[in-house]
């Protein structure tokens, strides 16, 4: 019988039962699992294709509007005028129309890109694209380790994709005393931070980081601090750790990076509520 893709037009499952042959362990497993669903997603901005990235079927207009901020394809959300997605052969295409503006800078950048899960890079033309200059973010208060460590405590319970196929990244956002308020989960762990984004920013508009960080299952990838930024966000939580570049970049935006937050535990890499880089104050 054969296994049939995802119809955004239908819902869009972002996972699928399967038969598999389970080898060891318990005995009498059964015979199928759940595995996550990944499809080429195509960014198509007023009608010419941006960038296809892959990516869980699932929220995909919070994706589009999330990746086209990030990306620095629009300035802010009233830049994106309307979007559709829908099921193309090979996968799925959200359309979009963009201010113009915005659409004639993205036909110089040049860009097109194939995504490997949720890569932002591939395909990128030039180095001066790959790591682009990150603005400043506003001045936040950190959050106190208790606050993370109730955040980290309770996302596995807001992750149900990850609980199901054991194969998604999940992005939260927390308010200031660790409460999870949102959740948004993608193969693809740029992908999950985006949708957060986009999320967050359909449900509370311009005050959607003014309170609160950013808790991702994931590394802290230069990208992710990048992503963070360029949308005001000031606390970035990785559950594992963060790169050298990502910890550059937190210190250059202002930005508050913890890493490796397990359970009693995470590291502070740079803080950001006294608007100066770590390194800086080091020298004080």
């Amino acid at each position: 019988m054969p296994v049939m893709g995802p119809d955004p037009e239908k819902g869009a499952p972002a996972s699928c039962d399967l038969p598999v042959e389970v080898h060891g362990g318990i005995e009498g497993a059964p015979g199928q699992d759940s595995v996550a669903e990944e499809v080429p997603v195509a960014m198509v901005y007023n009608g010419i294709s941006h960038a296809v990235m892959m990516a869980s079927p699932c929220d995909l207009e919070d994706f589009a509007l999330g990746f086209s901020l990030t990306e620095g394809i629009i300035d802010s959300p009233g830049q994106l005028f309307n979007l559709n997605v829908h099921a193309v052969d090979e996968g799925i295409a959200i359309e979009m129309h963009i201010a113009g503006d915005c659409f004639a800078r993205l036909r110089q950048q040049r860009r097109n890109m194939t995504g490997r899960t949720g890569c932002g890079l591939c395909g990128t033309e030039s180095l001066a694209h790959a790591v682009r200059a990150i603005p400043r973010v506003p001045l936040r208060p950190i959050p106190g380790d208790e606050d993370v460590q109730h955040a980290l405590s309770n996302l596995r319970h807001y992750q149900p994709l990850q609980e199901q196929t054991g194969a998604t990244h999940g992005a939260a956002w927390c308010d200031s005393q660790g409460r999870i308020e949102l959740v948004r989960e993608d193969v693809g762990r740029h992908n999950a931070l985006d949708k957060l984004i986009g999320a967050r920013i359909h449900k509370k508009g311009e005050s959607a980081f003014d309170d609160g960080f950013a808790l991702v299952s994931s590394r802290a990838s230069f990208e992710m601090v990048q992503k963070s930024a360029s949308v005001g966000i000031g606390c970035l939580v990785a559950v594992s750790a963060a790169t050298a570049l990502a910890v550059r970049e937190a210190r250059k935006a202002g930005m508050t990076l913890i890493g490796f937050a397990r359970p009693g535990r995470h590291v502070i890499y740079n803080r950001g509520d006294s608007g100066q880089p770590s390194e800086e104050r080091e020298h004080e």
